[in-house]
């Protein structure tokens, strides 16, 4: 691990740059949405609006790169991201906001390719998986900074609005200035989903149900903080909960999922987080309790998504695999649009209770569906594909991490 850090530390700190930027953008927005007299409703659209650009993005960078190459297409989005961000406070329009959220979704889709393809590249058959293992950590890493950036005073209602431009410009530089030439980009073909959901229901309906559980937790857990009336101290502590959660136990559901039936794990987690979430929408719960609700939440939201696709490829030839995950990923995409959607939805009828209650509602179907999957068909025998995946990565990153994994196991 230390020889690739050292190999490829200029691309993994531009990597954290731009999760510290993406992160305080994400929470910010919900904070100060909420002081502009943005209703719920309307800052769930203003959320919902950069799942919307991300999978956008992931269908067009491709080809954008393949016509004018990695270093231009990075450029060009990172410059766009920048302006976008100061745009924000100038600007303080739910609709505006909605327009530049899809930008920015796309921008930073494109942006996560090529890094990831970058990545990639420098790395050996015998470091691709340490390397990639490195940039998730990282990305975690950069998110739960972000968080501590909020709490810097900000008299002017400028300041936070500049800072993650500033970092997203400054993450630019390492990754650009690396000795590394710009990898060939070949871009995946996907299954179709009806032979998808053939192979594995579970899988299928199981991505489109986290993409609704992650666009919620992560892109609304700030304006249901500020609905409830915490400062702006207590809504980054449990926003950074969310992914120290996901950082914790992310190892041990992976060694566990390696040894146990995968669906039945799923069952059992997302059992776990539903009990968890439908108490904290009904039991008025201190904020100590909180954070305990956001390490379960996040500690078990981003394991089942590495679940899935590891279930899914047990039912796969290798060389399956790298369309199965892009379809996967973009079912996830797909359910992410409509989370803070009807989260926002759900808060403006029931009260702030309904973040948590959406959440658990997705779990209990997730769990009934895994429990009904497994009386139709016996166990696979599993491939040792489950490796620590982000629901940020692209497809390529997903792809490459799993493929090492299978052929080490192999």
């Amino acid at each position: 691990m230390l020889k690739v850090m050292l190999t490829s530390w200029p691309l993994l700190m531009g990597v954290m740059l731009l999760m510290v930027g993406n992160g305080v953008q994400g929470t910010l927005l919900g904070i100060r949405g909420n002081t502009e007299g943005f209703s719920t409703y309307q800052l769930s659209y203003v959320m919902s609006a950069y799942f919307l650009g991300f999978l956008f993005g992931s269908l067009v960078a491709p080809q954008m790169i393949r016509k004018v190459g990695h270093v231009r297409v990075f450029a060009a989005l990172g410059s766009f991201i920048s302006a976008i961000l100061v745009i924000y406070p100038v600007y303080p329009d739910w609709i505006v906001w909605t327009v530049l959220r899809v930008m920015a979704g796309f921008c930073f889709s494109g942006i996560y390719i090529t890094a990831e393809s970058w990545i990639n590249n420098t790395a050996s058959n015998e470091t691709r998986g340490q390397a990639l293992s490195a940039y998730m950590i990282v990305q975690m890493l950069g998110i739960i900074a972000s968080q501590v950036l909020m709490n810097l005073p900000d008299s002017t209602g400028f300041a936070l609005f500049i800072i993650p431009s500033v970092l997203v410009s400054l993450a630019f530089m390492p990754i650009l200035l690396a000795p590394t030439p710009a990898p060939a980009f070949d871009s995946t073909r996907r299954i179709s989903f009806g032979r998808l959901f053939r192979l594995s229901p579970l899988g299928c309906a199981g991505m489109l149900l986290t993409g609704g559980v992650f666009s919620a937790m992560f892109g609304m857990a700030s304006v249901w903080g500020a609905q409830v009336g915490l400062d702006v101290r207590d809504i980054s502590i449990f926003v950074g909960s969310l992914y120290v959660g996901g950082l914790v136990l992310q190892y041990p559901i992976g060694w566990a999922s390696d040894r146990l039936d995968r669906r039945m794990l799923i069952m059992g987690l997302s059992t776990v987080a539903a009990i968890t979430m439908l108490v904290a929408a009904f039991v008025p719960l201190p904020f100590t309790a909180l954070i305990g609700v956001a390490v379960i939440l996040g500690g078990i939201t981003n394991p089942v998504y590495a679940l899935l696709i590891a279930h899914t490829n047990d039912f796969l030839q290798r060389e399956q695999m790298a369309g199965a995950s892009a379809g996967l990923i973009f079912l996830n995409g797909f359910g992410a649009i409509f989370g803070p959607i009807i989260t926002g939805w759900m808060m403006e009828t029931v009260g702030p209770g309904g973040f948590f209650l959406f959440i658990g509602i997705l779990f209990v179907a997730l769990a009934g569906y895994a429990l009904y999957r497994m009386t139709r068909r016996a166990a696979p025998a599993m491939s040792g594909a489950f490796r620590g995946v982000s629901p940020g990565a692209s497809s390529l990153a997903v792809d490459a991490v799993l493929e090492k994994g299978h052929d080490v196991r192999t």
